[in-house]
């Protein structure tokens, strides 16, 4: 009956349960409301953008959870909408996200949004910042946590262990152009792409939702030395997206990224 069990405890097991990385810093970028046709069309074939394609893992059944824009963020920050289904600025909420389940296991986290006005600040619009794309600002006791984009630093090894960077609405592709935004990346994460192929760093470059004409289905790439270039056709989302940089770690899995697996057949 022993052996049997044990039989049975071995069947139950991942057919392959293939070893994560551990970089030394990750960089979340997201973009918005550009589906995955939108973006990978032949008429951006010459941008920055399709060049940095070539050189990661390109997964070509990535999928938003929900429209609008501001679940989708909360999704990938916390593993849950919250119940969360408008755009609406939320006073506040509570429960474990990214940031507190790393510091668990001694890692850091930072939030860098274009055009917040301070560091903590909780203002619901400004310009083309908008705190619904910032969803570290909805958690009070992360104040610390929520910085402007001006104070990314340029010593990208003062960069924490993962990193959230939300470019305003002129730049993530909401307002302006796939020309602007692609200009904005080249030219602000650009360089931490170059540094991270040299310091076991890793980009993760995705958008929150689609346009509405694309089933939710948008680009996420991954660029750095620890991934093998190509495309994979896993379907996944944003949990599965959290629960990988928190295995990265070993940091507890938050909210439905618990029920979500690694993304797995992209590490070198």
């Amino acid at each position: 009956m022993r052996a049997l069990l044990s039989l049975l405890l071995l069947l139950a097991l991942p057919l392959h349960a293939e070893p994560l990385p551990r970089p030394d810093h990750v960089l979340i970028v997201v973009e918005e409301n550009r589906g995955f046709k939108q973006i990978m069309s032949p008429q951006h074939a010459d941008s920055w953008l399709h060049g940095l394609v070539k050189r990661g893992a390109l997964l070509t059944r990535s999928h938003g959870v929900t429209h609008p824009s501001q679940p989708n963020y909360l999704a990938l920050f916390s593993g849950t909408t919250h119940g969360i289904s408008s755009n609406d600025c939320q006073p506040k909420l509570s429960g474990d996200n990214l940031a507190s389940s790393l510091q668990q296991k001694g890692a850091t986290f930072l939030s860098y949004a274009e055009g917040l006005p301070k560091a903590g600040d909780t203002v619901c619009a400004v310009g083309p910042y908008q705190r619904k794309h910032n969803p570290v600002s909805n958690w009070p006791e992360l104040a610390a946590l929520n910085l402007p984009f001006s104070q990314f630093p340029q010593d990208f090894s003062q960069l924490p262990t993962v990193a959230l960077v939300v470019p305003d609405q002129d730049h993530d592709m909401h307002d302006g152009s796939f020309t602007e935004a692609d200009n904005w990346l080249k030219r602000h994460i650009g360089p931490y792409v170059e540094w991270a192929f040299k310091h076991n760093s890793l980009l993760i470059l995705t958008w929150d939702e689609d346009d509405y004409r694309q089933g939710n289905h948008i680009v996420t790439l991954l660029v750095g030395p620890m991934v093998k270039p190509g495309q994979s056709d896993q379907i996944v989302n944003h949990y599965h997206i959290l629960r990988t940089v928190l295995d990265f770690y070993g940091a507890t899995p938050v909210g439905a990224s618990r029920d979500a697996t690694s993304l797995q057949g992209i590490w070198r």
